[in-house]
């Protein structure tokens, strides 16, 4: 995949951004640099290989130093929900913005 000036005008335009003409050019030459890497990676056959559950795991000689998931803090639900203008059930209430 390749992109074109034109590809990132409408992208600035789209994020709302203004780019000089040498901002575009730089720009135009990372974005193809990015989907240039892209494209190598998906040329590589991953066929028949498990997915890692944690990129870490091909490594056994590294342990995960991950806390324990446990409670650390009281519930102060009803505490936090003091100064909220309207609660009902524990949540929040707001207005509707979706019609």
């Amino acid at each position: 995949m390749s992109l074109t000036s034109t590809d990132i005008a409408r992208i600035a335009n789209l994020a709302r951004l203004e780019l000089q003409p040498s901002e575009s050019e730089r720009m135009l030459t990372q974005m193809n640099d990015f989907f240039a890497i892209v494209e190598q990676m998906r040329a590589v056959d991953t066929a028949g290989i498990e997915p890692l559950a944690h990129p870490a795991a091909v490594l056994q000689d590294v342990a995960l130093r991950l806390r324990e998931d446990r409670v650390s803090e009281p519930n102060q639900r009803e505490a936090n929900q003091k100064s909220a203008p309207a609660v009902e059930n524990g949540l929040f209430l707001v207005p509707k913005v979706i019609e």
